[in-house]
């Protein structure tokens, strides 16, 4: 039997959105082919009819997730406009700090394995992350004129983003609710200045 294109295509999205998953809660070392096909409700033929290797699948689970991230900062930048850094800061210290693992930000959750990858995937990784910065560098405003001394928006992205991530990751990892708590509250309020052009 011979699927169409669309059929193949769904699938496809079902195994990369199942591997995000699994990558995110059991690691590239702990998320074997079993555990992806399982979790997709495919079989190993109908995985490796998508992707050549673990590697590959891995590498696109990441791209897909670091670009969903890109797409809902975009997202709330035309919904919110001035007001889109609170809302997304709070969303990301809130919800995406204490959603399912499988659930949460790619870039927190998979940036180590992809240290430890190949270069493709690093490579990858960086374009995505160049284009990450450029769009929340987009939504910042400009700093005051003439003020040659002050970072960058895209510096200040990097910081906003580097800030988010290791937060989310420290919150995440500790067992004490409070303390979790307020990290995220100390991240939450230097991320919002960070977003302001005289930080």
């Amino acid at each position: 039997m011979r699927y169409t294109a669309e059929h193949k295509k769904r699938t496809q999205a079902k195994v990369i959105a199942a591997a995000g998953q699994i990558f995110r809660k059991e690691g590239y070392g702990g998320a074997g082919i079993d555990a992806l096909t399982k979790a997709a409700g495919v079989t190993n033929g109908a995985f490796y009819g998508h992707f050549r290797s673990k590697s590959e699948a891995f590498r696109i689970a990441v791209l897909t997730g670091l670009e969903e991230l890109r797409l809902g900062i975009s997202a709330l930048k035309a919904e919110h406009q001035q007001g889109w850094l609170k809302s997304f800061v709070t969303y990301y210290l809130g919800y995406k700090r204490t959603c399912d693992l499988g659930e949460s930000c790619a870039l927190p959750s998979l940036s180590a394995d992809v240290m430890r990858t190949d270069n493709e995937t690093r490579d990858a990784y960086t374009e995505e992350l160049q284009r990450l910065i450029a769009e929340i560098a987009a939504g910042l405003p400009e700093g005051a004129p003439g003020d040659r001394e002050g970072p960058s928006r895209e510096d200040r992205a990097i910081l906003l983003l580097a800030l988010l991530t290791g937060g989310v990751t420290l919150a995440r990892a500790v067992s004490d609710p409070a303390l979790s708590e307020k990290i995220a509250g100390l991240v939450t309020t230097e991320a919002l200045r960070r977003g302001r052009p005289e930080a």
